[in-house]
């Protein structure tokens, strides 16, 4: 069979990943890339610690993440993302630049941390309020609070779960539920969902249109920032930050009165 009209695969273009040892959620940051660009995934190494502020300091030492960005220089990556929230604001602002740097000094192409591209979507959006969700500890979250107000935006609201482990197995209505829990009516600007392990792809449309606000997560900002250092966009319909037409909040519609309550509408 002659295949020599196929004229070969199309010229792809990467973009690196340094994941914590316990991310699982491969397939949902594959969601936000477009066709011609290839994820290569690396982890850091196993430690036996449940998530923390321990587990995200040990899971950002720049060491680690020298080690990751010089394995995956061999597949020569247009950009680098290190993919965790409270690994890259641990540290705060100084903590996360330093994470950026050293990446670039391990030989990393243009490079973003999570929590850096939370910095850049708020500054892109205009963001001054942020409501926020996580499910960590108070001490975690804690932290990403003042990492935000570091950064001279105002959290007007929080929500947190609790949790040490198997984040990735939250269900999407409990990710919703914990949403409208931390916005309250006319006090935010935006709400961001923390956590690279939490599932959000699907509700950020939904939630969107119920809170009429940018609804920003980990995953989304993280391939967001890092595709933008290609050139190129993520893919995601009905998102504020990717999509300007998404960010022209409709009016709220009047309620209805009982008497204008047709049969079949509720």
């Amino acid at each position: 069979m002659d295949v020599s009209f196929l004229g070969g695969p199309r010229p792809q273009r990467g973009v690196g990943v340094v994941a914590p040892f316990d991310f699982a959620l491969d397939r949902e940051l594959w969601r936000w890339v477009p066709d011609e660009v290839s994820l290569h995934l690396t982890r850091t190494p196993f430690v036996p610690v449940e998530v923390s502020l321990d587990l995200a300091r040990l899971v950002s030492e720049h060491e680690t993440l020298g080690d990751a960005v010089r394995a995956l220089t061999a597949v020569a990556p247009e950009a680098v993302a290190y993919a965790c929230t409270s690994g890259s604001f641990v540290g705060g602002i100084a903590g996360e630049r330093a994470m950026c740097a050293a990446m670039s000094l391990a030989g990393a192409p243009p490079s973003v941390t999570t929590s850096g591209a939370l910095l850049e979507a708020l500054a892109e959006l205009r963001i001054r309020r942020v409501a926020l969700v996580t499910p960590y500890t108070v001490s975690v979250t804690r932290a990403l609070e003042d990492f935000v107000a570091e950064a001279g935006v105002e959290v007007t609201g929080c929500a947190f779960m609790g949790l040490t482990r198997h984040i990735w197995q939250v269900p999407y209505r409990d990710v919703v539920a914990m949403a409208r829990q931390a916005v309250s009516p006319g006090t935010a600007d935006a709400l961001f969902i923390s956590c690279t392990n939490l599932p959000t792809y699907d509700v950020i449309p939904q939630l969107e249109a119920e809170l009429r606000i940018p609804v920003l997560s980990a995953n989304q900002v993280t391939m967001w920032a890092a595709l933008r250092r290609l050139g190129t966009r993520a893919v995601g319909p009905y998102q504020a930050l990717l999509d300007e037409s998404a960010r022209a909040w409709p009016s709220a519609l009047p309620e209805e009165t009982p008497e204008e309550t047709q049969e079949g509408w509720t």
